[in-house]
Formats: structure tokens, sequence, C-alpha cells
């Protein structure tokens, strides 16, 4: 997927195959985020930001960090939703064949639901490193920090159902749990994405 060109990623994902998907947007979605963040940092340094030196390499280490991150979980999302597929294929013609292809479909279905719950916590941290980088940032990029923080609200959101809807097959009853603790996260990343937005609206209307 990294290799593909955005055309070449657009034509899978509008194609009718089991991955590229909402998993992987979601993941993609974050992974911009992660992109913004940097680049508005890399345009907070020299002289003029002397001050927050510190801050603004940290930023830009940790969103370069989270945009390999978040690439990689795209990949990984789309393989496993591959599984998934491949799992409900298992053949069921005796007791002992549905007991195993249910077993398979469960195991897959806890493979799927961990990259996107993995994506809530990446964009948990995009939103984080947006929050510092916003008084110190370049004002002539700051729309960039708002763009990244809705970047990191759609992927939490997107991440949100592609969780959800892989819970209802999953039996542990711990795993299931772990994912809905994900899952909660949400509300608190679009709220902080939502104020960081309307705080940079208000320095554009001044």
């Amino acid at each position: 997927m990294r290799d593909d060109t955005i055309v070449q990623f657009l034509d899978r994902l509008a194609d009718r195959v089991p991955a590229p998907g909402g998993g992987a947007s979601a993941a993609l979605h974050a992974a911009q985020a992660g992109a913004l963040l940097a680049m508005v940092a890399r345009y907070s340094t020299g002289e003029k930001y002397a001050a927050h030196q510190a801050v603004v390499e940290r930023i830009i280490r940790e969103a370069d960090a989270l945009r390999a991150r978040a690439l990689t979980l795209a990949e990984q999302d789309a393989a496993a939703f591959t599984a998934v597929a491949d799992a409900y294929r298992l053949p069921r013609h005796d007791d002992a064949a549905r007991a195993a292809r249910s077993a398979a479909i469960s195991e897959a279905l806890v493979g799927a639901a961990r990259p996107p719950a993995e994506v809530i916590t990446v964009a948990l941290d995009a939103v984080e490193l947006a929050e510092a980088l916003l008084p110190i940032g370049n004002p002539n990029v700051v729309t960039d920090i708002a763009a990244a923080a809705e970047a990191a609200r759609a992927a939490a959101a997107t991440a949100r159902v592609n969780v959800e809807v892989n819970l209802a097959g999953i039996r542990a009853e711990r795993t299931r749990e772990a994912l809905l603790a994900d899952t909660a996260r949400v509300d608190e990343i679009a709220a902080r994405a939502e104020r960081i937005t309307a705080a940079v609206r208000t320095e554009l209307a001044k």
C-alpha cells in the first residue's frame, strides 16, 4: 500500500474487493494528521522560534514516527480484513469443520479489530501533539494544525466503527472489554480536536 500512488489506492478502495476499506482509510487519516503536524513544526524552526526549539524538535520526531506507525496500521488492517474473508470461506460440511470455521472467524475478527483500535491511540497522540504545537507554531500555517486535528478526529471516529463491527463475533470477554476501552476514548479525542479547530478559527477571525 505504501508504494501505491494516490490514484491506485483510491481505485482499489473503490473496487469490489475486501481490502482496503474503512479501517485502512482511518489509518491514512491518522497518517495525514502526523504529516501535517510535522510540516507545521518544520515551519516553526529557526531564530524566531528558538525559545521552543526543544519542543518543536520533539514534535517533528514524534509526528514523523506517528505517520510511519499509521501507515503500517493501514497495511495491517488490509491484511487482517483479508484474513477475515478467508476464514468465512472455510468449509462447514460437518460439526468439526463448522467448529473450526467458527473459531477461525472469531480469531480473525480479533485480528481485524486490533489495527483500528491502535489507530484510535495514534489519533489521540496526534491531538496531543496538535495541542502542544498550537501555542508555539508558525501562525502562517496555523490552519494546518486544525486540519491535523480534524484528520485525527476522522481517524478516531472511523476506526471506532471498524472496531465495533467486529465485536459481535469475538468470544473472549477480556478482549472485547479491552477493545471497548479503546473506543471509549473517541469522544474525548473528538472534543479535543474540536477545541483546537475552534481556537484556530478564533485566531483567524481577529
